[in-house]
């Protein structure tokens, strides 16, 4: 999941973007103080939120993997709350907001050739939460390669 993160999308080499792990119900990604201070010595706020997103968008990313279909992933709406500034190494949990919806979604994306689900995750920093991002995602499916 690293390398695919690496090539394609740049940015997490920037913030030293690390997977923790990577699962159908989870992802955990991590990054260093280091790359992402401010001049106040506590993370930049983009990237606190590049870590959010890209948490929540891989938890969806890695189910998709499962239905061997090519499809574009892309952020549509997001909200993104910093409860404590972020002082050192820090850590998004990204899950589904509602597994339930899981079903329903790929259901679309088959019928329709796009769908739209929500996910979340929340920021750790030395085991206390420091921030939350809700996101709505689409899917859309890609043409097979060969057809017109």
């Amino acid at each position: 999941m690293l390398e695919f993160l690496h090539q394609n999308i740049p940015i997490t080499q920037v913030l030293g973007v690390e997977v923790v792990s990577a699962r159908a119900g989870e992802a955990i990604l991590s990054a260093p103080l280091e790359a992402n201070v401010n001049h106040y010595d506590t993370v930049f706020g983009g990237s606190a939120s590049s870590l959010a997103i890209l948490a929540a968008w891989s938890v969806i990313h890695v189910r998709l993997q499962e239905y061997q279909t090519d499809t574009r992933l892309i952020i549509q709406k997001s909200t993104m709350e910093y409860q404590k500034p972020i002082t050192a190494d820090f850590t998004a949990i990204g899950r589904l907001s509602d597994v339930t919806k899981w079903p329903g979604f790929v259901k679309t994306l088959d019928r329709r050739g796009r769908a739209r689900i929500s996910a979340n995750s929340i920021l750790l920093c030395q085991d206390t939460q420091v921030a939350r991002f809700q996101g709505d995602f689409v899917a859309m499916r890609l043409p097979e390669k060969g057809a017109k």
